[in-house]
């Protein structure tokens, strides 16, 4: 690892020079990538992964030995940001008020390169409006004993689901097992509303697909089915982001793809390396992503009908506070043994 330092030219609609230390530290041991060929890639990048992430609260997950070393997130702004990179006050689930970070260029995403960060974790919302999400999103989790295909099948119907309920979905591997699916609302409700449209979707694949997605937030209960993460449409939880790269041996990033290239896609096949070429040759699968955004309502009214017919709140993250309705927050197996 050197210590040397190097000034990069970052295009924009301002260019600007960012500084970046070290450069030749080799973040993904296993594929010999390095800290510049980060920040190349999000140079190559830059104007997609800033339509996808920028003008949103972002959480960054830095790794300063590389990705088999320890990580911490960051969020509020570190001493010495530029004037480039702001921040938005946001209000996270215990009620606290905190700054986060805001990334409006592609100089601020080398910025955070800089500054070691690998996975960046955008908000569901805006930052000229927090509370609201614009962005109705449910991430496909393969559980032992499914794989990709799985979320692929479970992904394909979860489309329809929303197509019915008038909504336009997009879809992005998640840079590992899984997939993301993404649909654009119109930021008239606050993050428990769109929890809860994230629920009655998710409800309404179980039903059509019983034997190979589930809900089930425990994971004993689980089984060898795909997980519909419910969850990451709460406050403050968030998945990685559109052209984020992963801290994973082959440096693979979170890809959006065409609903075309599905049935044959490979994650493995995008990564910092891959991922800059196929841009220019195939373009942004997201770029005309927030053209018509849709409401949840009529998923909130799915959500009323199954409240109704007896099926309520679904368990919450554990750093969450008990929620209104919430059922006992405690696995199935040691409710059993505890009377």
């Amino acid at each position: 690892m050197g210590s040397e330092a190097i000034v990069l030219t970052v295009p924009g609609d301002v260019e600007r020079e960012v500084r970046l230390s070290s450069p030749g530290r080799v973040l993904w041991p296993e594929s010999g990538t390095t800290k510049l060929d980060l920040a190349r890639y999000i140079i190559d990048v830059g104007p997609a992964f800033i339509l996808a992430n920028g003008g949103r609260p972002v959480t960054l997950q830095r790794f300063p030995d590389g990705v088999d070393g320890e990580h911490y997130f960051s969020k509020n702004p570190p001493r010495g940001a530029p004037d480039y990179v702001r921040s938005v006050t946001v209000v996270f689930p215990s009620g606290r008020s905190h700054p986060q970070l805001v990334l409006e260029e592609p100089a601020a995403a080398v910025w955070a390169v800089q500054m070691n960060t690998v996975v960046f974790h955008p908000w569901a919302s805006r930052a000229d409006l927090p509370d609201n999400p614009d962005q109705l999103r449910i991430d496909l989790d393969p559980q032992p004993g499914t794989d990709f295909a799985d979320a692929v099948s479970a992904a394909i119907a979860l489309r329809s689901v929303l197509e019915e309920a008038g909504l336009t979905a997009f879809v992005k591997t998640s840079g590992n097992r899984g997939l993301h699916v993404f649909a654009p609302i119109e930021p008239t409700h606050e993050f428990l509303d769109v929890r809860h449209a994230v629920i009655a979707a998710a409800r309404e694949l179980e039903r059509r697909m019983p034997d190979r997605v589930t809900t089930n937030w425990w994971k004993e209960e689980r089984g060898e089915r795909v997980f519909v993460d419910y969850n990451q449409a709460n406050r403050d939880r968030t998945m990685a982001g559109a052209y984020s790269p992963r801290p994973l041996a082959h440096a693979p990033v979170s890809c959006p793809l065409d609903w075309a290239e599905l049935d044959d896609a490979d994650p493995r096949e995008h990564t910092i390396a891959t991922v800059p070429g196929r841009l220019r040759t195939v373009g942004d699968p997201w770029q005309r992503m927030h053209d018509r955004p849709g409401t949840i309502d009529v998923l909130l009214g799915w959500w009323g009908r199954d409240r109704e017919a007896g099926l309520g709140e679904l368990p919450f993250p554990p750093e969450f506070p008990k929620m209104p309705g919430e059922p006992p927050r405690v696995q199935p197996s040691r409710a059993r043994r505890e009377p």
